[in-house]
């Protein structure tokens, strides 16, 4: 019995004490448990009246216009009820200690209260334009030639849903504002005059960036480059040998080799020189090199003597993902591939100790020892001097040929020189400036 009552004595206390300190304690009004965010609110109504540039184009009509009438509804029309606000224009001055001055101010109320936010929007005149003048390589007498392999008598491989002339009108259109010139190879019989040291335009040969839009294919000139000792080993039955010979003139030149996609080197193509040959896929005009294509352009790029190797050096770390310095130059170019890949053809990190390059562009973040994507550098023994280089994307087809442009630019890293406004009177700063009234 004594045990109920003393139980009933504490819920009496307690209920009491509850009682008495709910009498005496000041809850907080709505407005400040949850208030709202004016600044965001402010904003984000500048940018819905702007989203067919109709904002902009009033800020710059004159002050009687009737427009800024049309203005001041669909400001009002874009709020709450219970917001007031003042809409004020400036025009940027770029002279003078004064930066502003007023242009117009629109509001629906004398006061906008105790708490307010605003949020600003710079607006640019419809008459300016903006222009964006690239750096040429090679500006400075360090070759500046892009050569794109769009060879008509050769077939890809690993391009699937695309052709080699396709990605190589691609690529035209977004590499050849950065080089100094940008020559189309249209045809075995061309590749082999630029491997002979012939030019094609009158470009610089040396230190040029030849990309081949094959894929795992690669265009082999007939006659001598398909001549046993030259492209053609008779001992083997493969055309390592030319794989080995493409490698050494990458070296003698000082040229970057680029593979878009898939394993470097694997098929030779050729439709006169391989009518009837096929790849075991059903595309005719090209014989299969399998691994030791790679393996010997690497041995012709180090100088090793050509032997015969068959070893397949790839790997499959799956899904990679772009470094940050790769997603840095994204923005800074505005090319905007896909920042995660599949990767079944990587190359592995060893290849910079056996063949002496140096990787001096990482696309993206090694996954164990393969390196998905990079720009390895042929160095000499001693002097520090780079001879050929090899880029790599051991991605899995179909070719994004952003990824490969996007490589070429992370490496040369040419820069971006952007127009400024010439003209006075091409910018206006909005401020929305929002009041809250009524409520609890």
């Amino acid at each position: 019995m004594m045990r109920t009552v003393e139980i009933l004595l504490v819920i009496i206390i307690i209920t009491g004490a509850f009682i008495i300190s709910s009498m005496f304690a000041v809850l907080p009004s709505p407005r400040q448990v949850s208030p709202l965010n004016l600044r965001r609110l402010a904003l984000t109504t500048l940018q819905s009246l702007d989203v067919n540039h109709d904002l902009s184009d009033t800020a710059f009509r004159p002050v009687n216009d009737p427009a800024w009438g049309q203005l001041q509804v669909a400001v009002s029309a874009s709020l709450p009820p219970n917001i007031v606000y003042n809409l004020t224009v400036y025009e940027v001055l770029d002279t003078g200690t004064q930066v502003f001055t007023l242009v117009k101010s629109i509001s629906n109320a004398e006061s906008l209260g105790v708490e307010t936010d605003a949020s600003t929007y710079l607006s640019a005149s419809s008459n300016v334009t903006f222009n964006v003048v690239p750096e040429k390589i090679g500006a400075n007498g360090n070759g500046g030639t892009l050569y794109i392999l769009n060879c008509s008598d050769a077939m890809g491989w690993w391009i699937t849903g695309y052709t080699s002339q396709s990605l190589a009108q691609d690529l035209y259109q977004l590499l050849s504002p950065y080089f100094q010139s940008t020559v189309m190879v249209q045809s075995t019989a061309q590749l082999g005059q630029i491997l002979n040291g012939t030019q094609l335009q009158n470009e610089t040969l040396s230190n040029a960036v030849v990309i081949n839009t094959l894929g795992e294919a690669v265009p082999i000139p007939s006659g001598y480059y398909a001549s046993s000792g030259v492209g053609y080993d008779p001992t083997a039955g493969s055309y390592a040998r030319y794989c080995y010979t493409l490698g050494s003139r990458v070296r003698q030149y000082n040229w970057t080799w680029v593979s878009i996609v898939g394993y470097p080197l694997y098929y030779v193509a050729n439709t006169g020189l391989f009518p009837s040959d096929q790849n075991s896929w059903g595309i005719y005009g090209m014989k299969m090199v399998n691994a030791a294509g790679l393996n010997a352009f690497l041995r012709g790029l180090d100088n090793q003597a050509y032997s015969y190797d068959n070893t397949w050096i790839t790997g499959s770390p799956g899904i990679v993902y772009m470094t940050t310095q790769t997603q840095y130059y994204c923005n800074y170019y505005g090319v905007y591939p896909s920042a995660y890949q599949t990767a079944t053809r990587s190359l592995p990190s060893s290849i910079q100790g056996t063949y002496h390059l140096n990787a001096t562009t990482i696309v993206f973040n090694q996954v164990d020892n393969w390196v998905s994507g990079a720009v390895y550098r042929h160095s000499v023994s001693g002097s520090g001097n780079f001879t050929g280089s090899l880029f790599a994307l051991g991605l899995t087809r179909s070719p994004d040929i952003r990824l490969t442009g996007l490589g070429i630019l992370c490496d040369y890293k040419p820069r971006l020189y952007r127009s400024e406004y010439s003209a006075a009177g091409t910018s206006r700063l909005i401020v929305l400036q929002l009041g809250q009234v009524g409520g609890v």
